[in-house]
């Protein structure tokens, strides 16, 4: 699994230049360009425009850059996709995918387009999408499921909960089938961007099943987002003990490594790497904000 760090990734409309711009300095390990919610229909054409220029100007560091462009079969979809194509994107976010007929869809345009290395975020957003998240997730070139949690939550006709009781199975089943399919998965935005102890409580709860990190609709989540989803000073010392008993003991030849009293098993040693792997590309993103 890609061990680059996708602890906040923020929204960012893609008619809002002044906040394009100021994405350059936010610590958000990833910016998704959006084309779809957060922009008007007669604002689109102009605000795909701005995205394309706005990758080409580039200057956003290490952190990843990602594209939501408008569903394939909407009126815009198309355009989207193949403008985006001419660009240096690397990444695509598919709104409410329901199905692999659309992804194969979006694939063949941009194959024809000549971008076969594109990868693809599709967005669980309906019951049907999370009945075939186990399919979704494991199409060729997807490589992270995105939680649409708010439409989601009205498709299923929920009633507003500070602890997304009624969104818990299709959650749980989201980060299984992706983590079936080897792929990372992100939680749905919070959309209180007042309420820090409630951001921070649905990042635990989020992190507690398993998300890599969460998407976000305002850079005042970021911090806490990071802050969660990220890797404490003591995470990664202990991390590096585990190689360190892991590697003494297999040149001393012994089955077995003990840390603290307890075991070390491979799996803690695979861990352990993915931990330092990741901190590592925090540093590097740290360096360049």
């Amino acid at each position: 699994m890609n061990a680059m760090p996708l602890r906040s990734v923020l929204y960012m409309p893609g008619s809002n230049q002044r906040a394009m711009d100021k994405a350059r300095g936010l610590p958000a390990d990833a910016i998704i360009f959006d084309l779809e919610d957060a922009v008007a229909p007669d604002a689109k054409n102009s605000a795909r425009e701005q995205v394309v220029a706005q990758l080409a100007a580039g200057g956003y560091g290490e952190r990843q850059l990602v594209v939501r462009c408008n569903a394939l079969a909407s009126p815009w979809g198309e355009q989207d996709i193949t403008a985006l194509a001419a660009t240096a994107v690397r990444v695509l976010c598919l709104p409410k995918v329901e199905s692999v007929e659309q992804l194969q869809a979006v694939r063949e345009l941009l194959n024809d387009c000549g971008r076969r290395d594109i990868l693809l975020w599709p967005m669980v957003e309906t019951p049907p999408g999370v009945a075939a998240a186990p399919e979704i997730a494991g199409f060729a070139t997807v490589d992270c499921l995105v939680m649409g949690t708010s439409d989601l939550a009205f498709e299923l006709q929920l009633p507003p909960s500070p602890d997304r009781c009624g969104l818990q199975f299709a959650l749980s089943s989201c980060v299984l089938s992706a983590r079936l399919a080897g792929v990372r998965v992100l939680d749905g935005v919070q959309l209180d961007i007042q309420d820090t102890a409630a951001l921070r409580a649905v990042c635990e709860q989020g992190r507690a099943l398993g998300f890599d990190g969460k998407t976000l609709i305002h850079p005042s989540q970021i911090a806490v987002t990071n802050e969660v989803f990220g890797l404490s000073a003591e995470v990664v010392a202990r991390a590096a003990r585990v190689l360190d008993v892991w590697r003494d003991a297999e040149q001393a030849g012994k089955g077995v490594a003990v840390l603290d009293g307890k075991l070390v098993e491979t799996m803690h040693v695979d861990e352990a790497r993915r931990t330092l792997a990741m901190a590592q590309q925090i540093a590097r993103l740290q360096e360049t904000e």
